[in-house]
This record gives structure tokens, sequence and C-alpha cells, in this order.
């Protein structure tokens, strides 16, 4: 460890790039062990003060009171599926409707088309009948994907009860292996960042219940103001995308506005658009940071930077994962001292902060003197 240290800056850069490169492709090649882990570590970590007062309080032994707790959250999770769910079925009664604002649409785009680009109705319908045709091809394709991912869902689901159990029930056995596992001068530094991520992960998750079930309730009375249909499910739906930053927004007004163009008018659309907008507006200056950005203080850059890899290596789940893991990591960061800077890197510039006081103490009076006058200027 020594010897890295005095390495150049770019020799130890290349070897951090290239760490990551290989952890990245541990995690594309292992993520049927790893999503259901990770999300079973940030559940069991929510989890824990349930669990000590049903020990504490009530007596229970530690697996008793492990399997009730998990029981309790999955049961609440599982019935808010069911809810969205029940939601969904009420569709099919505006499925001819949709149907014929479809084909309406559909109709006007083929006049426009034939205007603009002298295209005639005849090839557009034979492109179009070419597309479907190659369309019911795959469908036998597509039904055997549509199986796999009800498959992988269902083992996420079972994978992921298992784990948080599991690691509820041995979190006390964790903690001692960690601590044994390092140094005793070190082990003060272990204790405190265990109470540190146990801290953030569980206000961070508190904070988007919160948040979701905010912008769910600003979006449903909007949307009843507007006079949209199927208002609870839509309001719904932004509720659970807005988890996503910046992502989130922009997939829910799609589908809000799809389904709204299918069952009202072009000027309810619009109206919705705009209700959206606001809404995220007051979302993001005033619900994220008081309820979730205070809890995890990751900058934008590298937020975005995170879900964009998560992405990439685990789809939907890596996007929702991605924060967390990221707030995880600048936390054992801040408080290893060679890790400091790249803690520091993903945070905000706040000169408040702990970690840049340590930090800004290490420069000489020249290097000092540089910085505080850039952030004069």
């Amino acid at each position: 460890m020594k010897r890295f240290l005095t390495l150049p800056f770019y020799v130890k850069l290349a070897c951090v790039l290239i760490s990551i490169l290989l952890l990245g492709y541990l995690a594309k090649i292992g993520d049927t062990i790893l999503i259901p882990m990770i999300l079973g570590l940030l559940f069991s970590l929510l989890l824990i003060p349930l669990s000590n007062f049903m020990e504490r309080k009530l007596h229970f032994p530690r697996t008793l009171a492990g399997i009730l707790s998990v029981i309790l959250f999955f049961g609440a999770l599982g019935y808010g599926l069911f809810l969205l769910a029940s939601q969904l079925t009420l569709l099919k009664e505006d499925f001819p409707a949709f149907k014929e604002q479809i084909m309406d649409g559909a109709g006007k785009l083929q006049s426009w088309v034939s205007q603009q680009f002298g295209i005639q109705h005849k090839e557009q319908m034979e492109f179009i009948n070419k597309t479907a045709s190659k369309s019911v091809d795959s469908g036998t394709l597509f039904l055997g994907t549509a199986l796999v991912s009800l498959s992988s869902l269902f083992i996420l689901f079972v994978f992921t009860f298992l784990y948080t159990f599991f690691l509820l029930i041995y979190r006390g056995h964790i903690v001692k292996f960690l601590l044994f596992v390092n140094r005793v001068e070190d082990r003060p530094i272990v204790v405190d960042v265990v109470r540190q991520i146990q801290y953030v992960v569980k206000k961070y998750l508190i904070g988007l219940l919160i948040q979701m079930s905010l912008v769910s309730l600003l979006v449903f009375i909007c949307l009843s103001l507007i006079g949209v249909k199927y208002s609870l499910l839509l309001a719904l739906i932004t509720g659970v995308f807005n988890v996503l930053p910046y992502v989130g927004i922009f997939s829910s007004m799609l589908i809000i506005s799809i389904l709204t163009f299918a069952t009202s008018s072009l000027t309810h659309v619009v109206l919705v658009i705009l209700a959206l907008i606001i809404v995220h507006m007051i979302d993001s200056n005033f619900i994220v940071p008081k309820i979730v950005g205070s809890k995890v203080k990751v900058n934008s850059l590298f937020a975005m930077l995170s879900i964009i890899i998560g992405e990439m290596v685990w789809g939907i789940s890596g996007m929702f994962l991605a924060i967390p893991i990221l707030a995880i990591a600048k936390i054992v960061m801040d408080r290893i001292k060679e890790l400091k800077p790249w803690g520091f890197l993903l945070g905000e510039e706040d000169s408040k902060d702990e970690v840049y006081k340590d930090l800004f103490e290490t420069l000489n009076p020249i290097e000092k003197k540089i910085i505080e006058n850039e952030e004069k200027e």
C-alpha cells in the first residue's frame, strides 16, 4: 500500500481506472448474485431499527424479529405493487378508444407525410405491412423473452427476500468480522463507517419514500384538476419513475402524454406537460434538497454518470442502485486518509465540509492563497 502511494499520480489514476473496469466486468457477469445481494443489504439496513425494537422491547429472538421485519416490509412492498397492477388493469376499458385515437392520429400523420414528402398512402401501407409482418414473425421470440423476464423477476424477488433476512440476522457477526480483519488502530474508523452507512442508507431510503409520496400526491392533484382519466395510476407511475434523477421525469412525461392523448384531447396533453414541469421544479428545488439531498451529498455530475453506468451494467436495476452505491463509496472514501480527495471529488463543493477542511489544511500557504482567491472570484 505504501509503495502504491509513492507512485506518480497518473500511474495511480491508471491503476484505479483499470480496477474500475475489472470490477465493472465482474459486476456484469455476476449480476444474478450481486443485484439481490445489494438490494438485500439496503433493505436490511432500513429494517435494523424495526428488528431492534422487536428484540429489545418485545424480547423476540433475533431470528423471529428478523423474519417478522422482512415479512412486514415485503408485504407492504407487495401491496404497493398490487395496487399499481390493479390500476393498470383499468386501462383495458379504454383499449377501443385508445385504438381509435391512435388510428385517427396515424391517418392524419399519413396525410401530412403524403403532402410534405410525396409518399403516397399505398406506399406507406406497404411499409407498415412489412414491418407488421416482421413483428408477427418475431412474436414467439418476444414471448420467450417476456417469460424469461418474469422468471428473472421472481428469482430476484426470492433472492432479495433471503439476502435481506440473512443479512439482518447476521449483522452483528459481519461487523465483528470487519473489526477482526482490520488493524487495532483502524477499528474506530470501521465502526464509524458502519454507523454512517447505516444512517445514510436508512435516511436516504426513507427520504425516497417521502419524495415518491409527495410527487405522486402533487401529480394526482394536478391531473385531477385538469380532468385526466386514471389520474391515480399516472400519479403512481410518476412517483415510481421519479426515483431516477433527470431520466425518470421525462420517461413518465412521455408515458402520461401518450395515455392522455389516447383518452383525452391535445389541449389536455399540453396542460399535463406543463403540470409535470411545474411539479418537477418543485421537486428539484424544494423536496429533494430538503428531504433526499441532505442525506446523500453527491454532486449531480457523478450522480448522472453513475446512473448511466448502472444502466449499462445492470439495466433498470442498476439505475435504481447507482446513487446508494455511490453514497456508500463516498462514506468509505471520506474516512480513509488516502481516499479523501476522491470522496471530495464525488461530493458537493462546500467549504464548510469536514473533508474539505482536512484536505485544505494539508496545503502549503501558497496553495491555500490560490484556492481562497479562486473562491472569492
